[in-house]
Order: structure tokens, then sequence, then C-alpha cells
């Protein structure tokens, strides 16, 4: 039987990485992109031109949303697994002392908070409609109120504990139904977010798409009437 995993933000970094893992997999994955210009998505359909699907996609936007959401719906009626990637980093400098760009955090906000949501609406009755019913999202211990001891990161830190709030309702909803949604703290990873490849960070995008793959694979170890907010190790995060 076909798998089907659903990607977003796959152009680089994590999501690239885990489009990676999942086609290794044997996973048929759809690859949201928003920067087209970014072409390893293109080399790996040359790889697996029958199981991986490219499609552009702009979570910020209710028209691209819904548009990618036609466009998935016409490829398969079931979705195993979705793994909500896609975020900005925005400002991380500005304390409560400094001219704060509330425009700039709106945006890191709609992006990194409201843009899963939107994906997972617009994709929960295919998500239902699999054997899996499993919801990932890519928070960070940025997201914990429990561990913060940052003094500025206002946009990225309130998104990801969005992104937690946004776990356990959804989660509240589906359970009963068999669904799951499981959030992640990636590790300090060696990506983009910040607009160039941050090189001295502690993981690549690579290990620790690898490590999320694969305990990914291990989902009903963390199953329970509340999400899971563990690391890429698996270790319990603070929520």
């Amino acid at each position: 039987m076909k798998q089907y995993a659903c990607v977003t933000g796959a152009d680089r970094g994590l999501g690239l990485g885990m489009v990676k893992q999942f086609l290794h997999k044997g996973y048929h994955v759809l690859a949201g992109q928003y920067m087209s210009s970014w072409k390893e998505l293109e080399a790996l359909h040359e790889e697996f031109p029958d199981r991986l699907y490219i499609f552009d996609l702009d979570v910020s936007s209710d028209e691209s949303v819904k548009k990618a959401a036609l466009y998935m719906a016409s490829i398969t009626d079931s979705l195993d697994i979705l793994v909500n990637n896609a975020a900005i980093l925005g400002d991380i400098t500005s304390t409560i002392f400094d001219e704060l760009d509330f425009d700039q955090i709106l945006n890191v906000m709609n992006v990194t908070a409201l843009g899963g949501l939107r994906v997972t609406h617009a994709l929960i009755p295919l998500i239902m409609n699999s054997e899996t019913k499993l919801i990932v999202n890519i928070s960070s211990e940025a997201g914990s109120i429990g561990q913060c001891t940052r003094k500025a990161w206002y946009g990225y830190t309130m998104a990801k504990a969005s992104v937690n709030m946004q776990a356990t309702i959804t989660q509240n909803m589906i359970y009963e139904d068999g669904g799951q949604v499981l959030n992640f703290h990636p590790g300090w990873v060696q990506s983009y977010m910040s607009g160039e490849l941050n090189t001295v960070a502690a993981i690549s995008a690579d290990e620790s798409a690898e490590n999320l793959v694969g305990l990914i694979a291990r989902h009903k170890e963390f199953a329970g009437p509340t999400p899971a907010f563990i690391d890429n190790e698996g270790k319990p995060q603070l929520w």
C-alpha cells in the first residue's frame, strides 16, 4: 500500500532533509516549496520521479494553501503524515527596551504559527482518511515557557509557543478517532533560518532529519491523550 507524507518548507534545510528521508523509506512525498530558485528538490525529483511531487506553497497565504490542498487531493485521498516545517525567524535581538517592529512580529506569527494551522486545517480530511493520521509540527525549545531564558526573540518564541497550543487543541479533537499530533524540538540545526547557513550549530539538517523520521516511525510509543513534545533524541521537552 502506498504511503504519503507531506513536508512544508521543503526547499532546503530540515525540510529538504526530511523529504530525503521519507523518499529513502519508500514514501510518496508531497513537497511544498516556497523558493523555486533552490534546485535540490528538482535534483531529487530526477532520482525519484514517480514518488516526489513538488508544488508551490506559501503557508502565510490562505489562497496558496487551499490551492496546494486541491493539488494534493488530486493525487491521493489520504495523507499518512503531515510535517509542518515551514517557518521564518525574524528579529532575535530586540528587547522590551528597544524599538519593536510589530509588523515584522506579526509576519513571523503569520508564517511560523498560523502557517501550520492553515495547512493542517486544509488537509485534515486527507489526514483522517489515512491509517496513520499523524500530524508532526516542527516546534522548538524556543517555544517552551517552562525553560525559557531568552530576553528577546519575541516573534519566533511566541509563534512556537502557539504551535504547541495548536497541537494540543488539534489532538483534543482527533485523538478519539485515532489521530495523533507530535511536536519536535529538532535540535540546534545548521539551517538557513537567519538567511545564511548557520555552520556553527550543533547538528546538520540531514542528521536531525534522520533522527526525526526515525522517531516518527516509532510515533505510537509517544501516543497519548496529549501531544508529545520531544527533541530529536526522543527526550521530553517542557511545555
